[in-house]
């Protein structure tokens, strides 16, 4: 996580539909639902209503009564990755999932309508990490940021940069700056109108065996030592210890189904 957005930039329009291409949304799958919302109600302060459930039941998270991320259920025959996955904003979700086609990725799930909500499809990128494509229609997204409990960033994790970064641009439209930094480091920012949205690290053969390519999610703390500490208490597990970066104080966990995240405490 070389560039964030600061809490400005997050908040603003966030009632407003999106530029195509901006994360907009987290959602996760599980197969437990009851402890995933007990974790996360515990850890963020969220509480949960039903949200479609084209996809099998489905709960949105609310803090402070906005909406912030969303949780669904896995059939219990599907034996998929746990894994947080970012929603990129498109104005046409058919048109989106086709250029994704075109461009060497894979569509999985979709297009389809999510109730009156909006229009959906999951795909992977030609690495093979997963993300989601969002049309809004009455729910525009993640509509609190900059606090404790909400989506901070998202960043691929990847094998190199450069052929992953041309497919995302040539989808949405991103403009790539790489960031500064010794010769191997291998980090480039995706900008829209601007401002940076995302980001992409190719760490090469550090990559996880077990994991493959995939987008990471980081949740705004108030106190990262505290958070380690409360997610421990709650059933998770530190894979990174606390460490201070230009951007705050960051560190990787799992919840209690395995789904990787990372929370981060801006700085003061």
């Amino acid at each position: 996580m070389t560039e964030a957005r600061g809490s400005a930039d997050l908040n603003a329009d966030t009632h407003t539909r999106r530029t195509q291409g901006t994360p907009c949304w987290v959602s996760l799958m599980v197969h437990g639902m009851a402890t995933t919302q007990e974790f996360y109600g515990e850890l963020f302060g969220w509480e949960f209503q039903p949200g479609p459930h084209q996809l099998g039941p489905y709960v949105r998270a609310l803090l402070d009564g906005q909406e912030v991320a969303g949780i669904g259920q896995l059939p219990p025959d599907r034996h998929l990755p746990i894994a947080w996955t970012p929603y990129l904003a498109s104005d046409d979700v058919d048109q989106t999932a086709e250029t994704v086609r075109m461009c060497g990725g894979t569509v999985g799930v979709g297009p389809l309508d999510a109730d009156e909500a909006g229009r959906l499809a999951i795909g992977s990128d030609p690495s093979g990490a997963v993300f989601g494509i969002w049309q809004a229609a009455a729910h525009l997204g993640t509509s609190i940021t900059g606090v404790p409990g909400t989506p901070a960033w998202n960043e691929l994790l990847t094998f190199e940069t450069e052929s992953v970064a041309k497919f995302y641009g040539a989808v949405f439209g991103y403009e790539e700056r790489p960031a500064a930094g010794p010769a191997d480091f291998d980090y480039v920012t995706l900008h829209l109108d601007g401002h940076p949205v995302a980001g992409i690290h190719g760490v090469g053969t550090a990559l996880p065996r077990d994991r493959g390519p995939h987008w990471m999610t980081y949740f705004e703390v108030a106190d990262t030592d505290e958070a380690l500490r409360h997610i421990t208490d709650l059933g998770g597990h530190p894979l990174t210890p606390p460490h201070d970066s230009p951007h705050g104080r960051v560190a990787t966990v799992t919840d209690p189904e395995g789904a990787m995240f990372s929370v981060i405490q801006s700085p003061r």
